[in-house]
């Protein structure tokens, strides 16, 4: 069903594909050799323009496991894109050597033009602010994993709502589901762009809110998606120092909320959430992280046509 397409963003794929991609991440969790060698011979290249750790580690990661191979870059600069060499070329470059590309670039529609020039399937792996759907199907199997479904629940949105691509990919997707309010919670200068608001929730009827303190609404949520202030996607230093402290989850805060609230992070994480916070159970980001793993894996074995129809 989705074998040679590529990922740009999460509307890509239907919610039956979504969910498809959900069973079959759940049995590579659960099961001990699940799709194991299923990529043997099949080769990923990771093209990581920008700083990764996660997204990076866990496609590779992802791959090795389904018994294919690696190779590609870290960083710009060790690229021939050091040399001027334009995107369209790299991607078509690389496109000769392998079976799949995944990329992260800082320029917003990056991945789109790389899935029109590639003769292979291009998953986008972080586009400037615009997209990082990888991200928001390891943050749906999560919520699933954790709370059983998709579904009826209130999820809050803190930190830098304005250039966080992880924020805006949820929001949107999170959009397709029902029984789902949406609170954001930020300072003036980071509120989320009215794309998402007034371009997405106001006119599909969705219900959402604004909030400038996480005090103020963190005891109505069941998820809290907490994000950093990014250093690199600010012009001014001055007013990235000013905002970084903003808000910073702590044990005190937690005490206001539901005992069955989760918390995730898509990493990594600075001072926003105190390190105190880690022990208590409701803290599940590291456990996000694993499930970026499962995720990939199926996505990866299906995009490649390895995986059970």
């Amino acid at each position: 069903m989705l074998e040679g397409r590529s990922l740009i963003e999460p509307g890509d794929f239907s919610l039956e594909e979504m969910n498809a991609l959900f069973s079959l991440a759940e049995k590579i969790e659960t099961g001990k050799n699940f799709l194991r060698e299923s990529c043997r011979g099949r080769l990923l290249a990771s093209l990581f323009f920008e700083p990764s750790t996660r997204t990076r580690l866990s496609f590779e990661a992802a791959m090795l496991r389904l018994g294919g191979s690696c190779l590609g870059f870290a960083e710009p600069g060790s690229s021939s894109a050091a040399k001027g060499e334009s995107l369209s070329d790299t991607i078509r470059t690389v496109s000769c050597y392998a079976d799949v590309i995944v990329m992260r670039n800082p320029k917003e529609g990056a991945a789109l033009l790389a899935s029109r020039v590639a003769s292979v399937p291009v998953i986008n792996a972080g586009d400037g602010g615009h997209h990082h759907p990888t991200q928001t199907l390891t943050d749906l199997l999560t919520i699933k994993r954790l709370r059983g479904a998709l579904g009826g629940f209130t999820i809050g949105f803190c930190g830098d709502l304005k250039f966080g691509r992880t924020v805006h990919s949820l929001a949107k997707t999170l959009a397709r589901y029902q029984g789902i309010k949406q609170i954001f919670i930020s300072p003036p200068e980071l509120t989320v762009p009215n794309y998402i608001t007034k371009g997405v929730l106001e006119k599909e009827g969705i219900p959402y809110q604004e909030a400038e303190k996480l005090e103020d609404v963190i005891s109505s949520l069941d998820v809290l998606y907490m994000t950093r202030v990014q250093r690199e996607r600010f012009f001014n230093e001055e007013d990235y120092i000013r905002l970084k402290d903003f808000y910073v989850l702590t044990r005190e805060k937690m005490e206001a909320a539901k005992q069955d609230m989760i918390v995730l992070h898509p990493l990594p994480r600075v001072n926003e959430i105190a390190a105190e916070v880690d022990a208590d159970p409701r803290a599940v980001y590291f456990e996000q992280a694993r499930y970026g793993m499962y995720i990939r894996m199926a996505l990866l074995a299906s995009i490649l046509g390895a995986a059970p129809c």
